[in-house]
Order: C-alpha cells, then structure tokens, then sequence
C-alpha cells in the first residue's frame, strides 16, 4: 500500500475546556488514556482479555460511545478524539457510569492506524459525523479518501464492521462511492445504496442538532470480505 498521505482531516480549535473536564484528564488520563510509543498496541493486555474491539474515529463528546461501551460490556472500545473538551466529557462519563471497557486517544486517527495498530486487529470501526469540509478548496482535508479505507481494510478483521454516517449529502456520495470503489467491503444495503438508519447507532447531540436544522442523515454499513 502507497504511504498514506500527511494532510490531516482536522484543525485543533480546542474550544473551551472546563475546569471540570481539565480536571478529569489530569485525574482520569492515567487510567482510561493512550499514549503512542515505538510499538503497536497490544489491545488484549490493555483491556486485560481477549475481545472484540471497535474503534471509535471521532467520537466527540463521547456521549454516544459511552452508550455503546454500556450497551455491549463484552466488547472493548477505542475512542480517538483530537479535542480535549470531548476527551474530559468522556472521561467523566466513563468514571460516572463505572464503565471499564474503554480507552482513548486524542492523537491523529490516519498516524494511529498507520503505525499504531495491528493488521486485521479490529473487529469494528465507526465513523460518525466526520468534518464534511464542504468548500471544495478543501475536499482534500476530509478524512475518508481512497488510502484511507485501504488502510481501514487493512487493520480490520474479515468480517469486520464499518458504519460511517453524515448529514452533508455531497460527502455521503462520495463515501458511499469510495468504499464501494475500494473492493474490500460489501455495502449491506447493495451497492450504491444506503441502509434506514440502524437503531444500534445512538442518537448523538450533534444529529440531534441536525435533525433540528432540517439535515437528512445517511448511514452506510459494510462488512470486510
């Protein structure tokens, strides 16, 4: 596989960070967070066992991974987030609700798959509401491109699950064509088309927003052949 281009799909605008929030990474980081060093990941002894994993790319305020996690206590889940007021949400939520089956990194999702995971380690991986970066100088700053899914499909298990999801039409197409490009994966709901949205998506604050503006939703799930 050609290396995987360096353009991030991202800008760090950290936002405002609560005391709150600062507070759970400095006291929660140690026990839920993820640091890269030179070797990949060994999942089984970070979660302390054997498991299916799923991995997060996005996941905000993490209000809908910590549903998940709950929900499905015999899987483990890893969450990216590149910013830190998300990160110290979800730390709170998962020591609030006792959950133990989730770690997180608030690192670059492209370098954390290219030199961080294992091929055909992942079991899962969920793309929710990536940045559409809708004006088209900047179409090349989004993060599901041609690499990119190879390099999914590289790290995930035959069998394995992708759902991606997006309110902008234009970058639901060219999801739903890149994937489908890709070779590597069977959309569930035939080729060119997209699924009714899958109740085992938890609603999330941002397509609460949405749906309040108006904005359609469309899913799209893959299995990796």
């Amino acid at each position: 596989m050609t290396e995987l281009r360096r353009i991030r799909s991202y800008v760090r605008l950290e936002g405002r960070l609560t005391q709150a929030q600062s507070d759970a990474i400095a006291r929660l980081w140690p026990r839920f967070g993820l640091e890269l060093g030179p070797d990949r990941f060994d999942f089984a002894r970070i979660f302390g066992r054997e498991a299916p994993l799923f991995l997060e790319i996005g996941f905000g305020n993490g209000e809908a991974l910590a549903q998940l996690a709950t929900n499905a206590p015999e899987r483990d889940f890893v969450g990216i987030e590149v910013h830190r007021p998300g990160v110290g949400h979800l730390l709170r939520l998962l020591e609030g609700k006792e959950i133990t089956n989730v770690r997180v990194l608030c690192e670059d999702a492209a370098l954390v798959l290219r030199e961080h995971v294992s091929s055909a380690s992942l079991d899962g991986v969920l793309l929710w509401f990536p940045d559409p970066w809708p004006k088209k100088r900047h179409h090349k700053r989004r993060l599901v491109h041609a690499e990119f899914i190879a390099l999914l499909r590289e790290r995930m298990r035959p069998g394995g699950y992708l759902h991606l999801a997006t309110d902008w039409q234009h970058y639901a197409q060219h999801m739903l064509a890149t994937v489908d490009a890709d070779g590597g994966f069977v959309n569930l709901a035939g080729n060119g088309r997209y699924p009714a949205r899958l109740v085992s998506r938890p609603l999330t604050k941002f397509e609460q927003r949405g749906l309040w503006l108006g904005h359609e939703v469309w899913d799209m799930v893959y299995r990796r052949v």
